[in-house]
């Protein structure tokens, strides 16, 4: 049974490889924001401001979940290739 890689249509390899670094760079811009403000989240809440802190701790998962989450993304993908 034939195998093929998948090949992008004429003239679309170039604009994808552009859609997919927009991406990347807005996930990685967003998880250095979604970061930095649990980081002053956390620091906030330090006092009197438990809930605060814990919402940044939370919040803080999150991101990292999503973060990894995307940096596996590709790798997903080619495990369930048909």
């Amino acid at each position: 049974m034939p195998n093929p890689a998948p090949i992008a249509p004429p003239g679309l390899a170039g604009i994808a490889d552009q859609i997919l670094g927009w991406l990347k760079w807005g996930v990685l811009a967003g998880g250095v924001a979604g970061l930095l403000i649990c980081a002053a989240m956390i620091i906030w809440g330090r006092r009197n401001r438990s809930a605060t802190a814990m919402e940044g701790l939370a919040g803080s998962a999150w991101v990292l979940g999503g973060l990894a989450l995307a940096s596996v993304a590709a790798v997903l993908v080619g495990a369930f290739q048909v």
